[in-house]
């Protein structure tokens, strides 16, 4: 990560990535208030499915009057309660903790909350978000959140000197977001991630195609045709980075991109050129990528072979 130049900001929040590849990317770090209302709609979401998961399990219990007598009997339906509470307890530990885990490690790095308010999580580093990444942030989650609300919950205002030692441990980490200019909270920093706004822009018609003149038909654009030894030096994550440079349009970035590729295969004329080079060169590496696809090959990035 390295600071943007002032004139190429849209807002504050706006930085610059640079991939272990040495591409910049220009990325927007999500606003508090757009992480605070995805964590409220996680939370909800939670909420709603342990309520229906309890109302499930209790309407399969058979809505026992005598729930506790009968658990004691050491009858056939008191193990089935009690096995069902077993598995109660089980479905409400995977909802606090694995709903974060199962939604960040997908391949979008979002919560359902994230994905509707805009905004994934990344590696600060500008390599691949790792799964000890997301675990690490997530177990987080629990000093930094649900411990104290437990706390708070079970003590109450009568607990004293507890309740207010609760009330300050979820304040320090609910606030740290508001004294870092990127608004990590501390499983961020921990695990080396951070909170971007998702690009939302469409891929471009000219990346693979370009309008005749009537605007009725599309056509193929090849301006450039590519070896596939050239091609073969990058694969689907270098592929995922060209991508976005060319979603963002931007100036500076397509030129550091263009001087990288082009240096990496032995080209130069792409010279004053540089969108349509990598606009051909993307259109030609997704294409030899997916066809190896279908192959039973897969080239991850460009250390696999």
């Amino acid at each position: 990560m390295s600071a943007m130049p002032t004139r190429l900001r849209r807002s504050g929040r706006d930085r610059m990535l640079v991939t272990p590849e040495g591409i910049a990317l220009p990325v927007a770090v999500a606003s508090r208030g757009a992480r605070l209302g995805a964590l409220m709609l996680d939370l909800l979401i939670i909420v709603v499915l342990m309520i229906g998961s309890t109302i499930a399990l209790f309407s399969i219990a058979g809505g026992a009057v005598s729930a506790g007598k009968v658990m004691n009997s050491g009858s056939a339906a008191g193990h089935a309660l009690q096995f069902l509470l077993i598995v109660w307890i089980v479905i409400m530990f995977l909802f606090r903790n694995a709903y974060f885990l199962f939604f960040e490690l997908g391949a979008r790095g979002a919560t359902p909350g994230k994905r509707l308010t805009g905004i994934r999580i990344a590696a600060r580093d500008g390599g691949r978000l790792t799964a000890d990444m997301v675990i690490a942030r997530n177990l987080l989650r629990d000093i930094e959140l649900f411990l104290p609300i437990v706390f708070l919950m079970s003590g109450g205002v009568e607990s004293g000197w507890a309740w207010l030692a609760a009330t300050g441990w979820l304040l320090i980490f609910m606030l740290f977001p508001l004294f870092n200019r990127d608004g990590l909270r501390a499983g961020d920093v921990i695990a080396g991630s951070w909170v971007l706004e998702r690009p939302r822009q469409k891929l471009e018609a000219a990346m693979s195609v370009a309008r005749e003149d009537e605007g009725t038909q599309l056509v193929q654009r090849q301006t450039y045709q590519f070896e596939d030894t050239e091609l073969a030096v990058y694969g689907e994550f270098e592929l995922q980075a060209l991508e976005r440079v060319l979603r963002e349009n931007r100036v500076a970035s397509i030129e550091t991109v263009y001087q990288t590729i082009a240096g990496k295969i032995g080209r130069n004329d792409g010279w004053n050129d540089e969108k349509a080079f990598l606009e051909a060169y993307y259109t030609q590496l997704r294409a030899r990528l997916e066809s190896g696809m279908r192959m039973g090959r897969r080239k991850a990035d460009k250390f696999a072979e």
